[in-house]
């Protein structure tokens, strides 16, 4: 799964971190002072993006917690047609850039499928984004239920990064990987499922519960 090392930071944005911190150096040590402090402020941005905050995870039965941060922007009662096949709550959560990108999972148990699908990349924040962009879903089985997530691109990201495997046991709130530079998370609940969310509210990944399973 993934690690952050006891760094608040992703291991993902070392390789854009470390190249801007190095040109922001040189530059200034060339008294390239103008060009230095564009390119400090950069760095300063992308070492934002990339912060890996710990968090708390809420203990308790049953409890699905959030897999990103972000705002919630779509909860509707849907048929799952592809991965789990049945009727199902959907609550989307959209990340601005401005938002932690590392994801977390939503419950503990074993992960049962990992599947990347090419695709567009629509607003994130559009509904048909959640069918036709790049994505990398994932289902988890936590021997009761079976929960889908998807990590979505968006307009800007270009990039999915999902550590998990099948067949890995993963932990709630365990990292299991990020998504580059704006973007949506999509889960998938069973119908019953108790929320503790609405439409418009600003959750942070692996610390609020956004809902109990039956």
């Amino acid at each position: 799964m993934m690690k952050n090392y006891g760094i608040p930071v992703a291991s993902e944005g070392w390789p854009f971190i470390i190249p801007l911190a190095i040109v922001t150096a040189l530059l200034f040590a060339f008294g390239w002072k103008n060009t230095a402090y564009v390119f400090l402020v950069l760095t300063l941005f992308v070492l934002f993006f990339f912060r890996d905050p710990e968090r708390t995870v809420p203990a308790g039965k049953d409890l699905v917690v959030s897999p990103a941060d972000g705002r919630v922007i779509v909860i509707k009662d849907i048929f799952e047609p592809t991965y789990l096949k049945q009727e199902v709550k959907q609550i989307s959560i959209f990340l601005s850039v401005f938002n932690v990108h590392v994801n977390r999972s939503p419950v503990g148990g074993t992960v049962e499928l990992v599947k990347y699908n090419p695709g567009k990349f629509h607003v994130a924040s559009v509904d048909k984004a959640s069918l036709d962009n790049e994505q990398t879903a994932m289902v988890i089985d936590d021997g009761k239920h079976k929960i889908l997530v998807k990590q979505i691109a968006g307009l800007i990201a270009r990039r999915i990064v999902c550590y998990a495997k099948p067949g890995d046991a993963i932990r709630t709130g365990e990292r299991y990987g990020l998504i580059r530079f704006g973007s949506r998370v999509d889960i998938f609940l069973p119908k019953d499922t108790e929320l503790k969310v609405k439409l418009g509210d600003r959750i942070k990944g692996a610390r609020d519960i956004i809902g109990v399973l039956k």
